[in-house]
């Protein structure tokens, strides 16, 4: 029969063991350790009793920076699986599932050895470098985030990024836990989507839109043309043309449809309403143009080139219907 002393031992014990089912992961010789809150998280983390404002994360949003002291590793290990992180981010982009972690890591060291801050607009993901600056598609509502990637996570089943209590609640994920989502590495913040929520330092929610009017370059000296006003320009067939040829101006070709919406999108947002999506109608391999138009002349398409180079976009062409 067991008595009052072995019950209170065994009770010590089934703690202990508790405690030792969330310790850091194990890193190559030599690493800093990957901190504790990379560790697997609870399905659902519960909610604060009460919703705080949310805080910008520290940096700029979308533009890119030097890699942290910490974090960096060429790969780590959590419960026996070999991780390896990435050297670049640029060109990444996935689909799969969200997950967001909060209070019980609020105020613990990430994997670069800033504390988490459930009110701050960031997130852990198992590879990018740290920090990388990334746009969060909720592909079942639309909505968009940005954030700042400075942990290590998530280690649960197909989930792709674990994000802030704050970054999920901007996208509508924190009753159901998990969302299907878009994960896309920004670089600059003119790639940020027009309609993404944004945080700028102070704690200023905009969309990228906004963010877009801040770090455009500057235009260059002689001939001005806005490019609202280009957009609308006569559609009149140009001098010297063919007749039933008209003109148009190609912004760029992409094999994913999605690519050339988002193209679409930020044209549109920018002041040229006539952007449209031409395909190719080869439906094996097809193509989707992006293109501005019908341009009235010559001169119209030079000033609408003159525009876009503006918002730095060089890789346009002359194409007639």
């Amino acid at each position: 029969m067991t008595g009052p002393r072995e019950l209170l031992a065994l009770g010590l014990l089934a703690v202990a063991l508790a405690g030792c089912s969330h310790q850091p992961p194990s890193t190559p010789p030599g690493s800093a350790p990957v901190p504790v809150s990379a560790g697997p998280r609870p399905a659902v983390d519960a909610p604060p009793s009460r919703a705080e404002p949310t805080r910008a994360a520290r940096g700029e949003p979308g533009v890119s920076e030097p890699p942290s002291a910490r974090g960096n590793m060429a790969f780590y290990e959590v419960f026996g699986r070999r991780y390896h992180t990435m050297t670049s981010a640029e060109g990444y982009q996935s689909r799969g599932i969200a997950s967001w972690y909060g209070a019980k890591f609020h105020g613990l060291p990430t994997s670069s050895g800033e504390p988490y801050d459930m009110h701050a607009m960031t997130a852990a993901h198992r590879s990018l470098p740290l920090p990388t600056w990334v746009e969060v598609h909720n592909l079942s509502n639309g909505k968009r985030i940005v954030v700042r990637v400075n942990d290590r996570g998530p280690f649960v089943g197909d989930r792709i990024i674990d994000l802030s209590y704050a970054a999920a609640r901007e996208i509508d994920m924190v009753e159901a836990g998990t969302a299907r989502v878009e994960v896309r590495a920004l670089s600059d913040p003119l790639d940020i989507h027009p309609n993404a929520i944004v945080y700028t330092p102070g704690d200023r929610r905009i969309r990228g839109s906004e963010l877009h009017a801040a770090h455009r370059p500057e235009p260059r000296p002689g001939r001005r043309l806005s490019p609202v006003a280009v957009a609308q320009a006569s559609p009149a067939r140009p001098a010297g043309t063919p007749p039933g040829e008209t003109l148009f101006v190609q912004v760029g070709a992409f094999s994913q449809r999605e690519n050339a919406e988002r193209l679409t999108a930020r044209l549109s947002a920018d002041g040229f309403p006539d952007t449209f999506i031409q395909g190719d109608g080869n439906a094996s391999r097809p193509i989707y143009r992006v293109r501005i138009g019908p341009i009235a002349d010559i001169a119209t398409f030079d000033a609408t080139v003159e525009a876009l180079e503006r918002l730095g976009l060089s890789d346009t062409r002359l194409v007639t219907d």
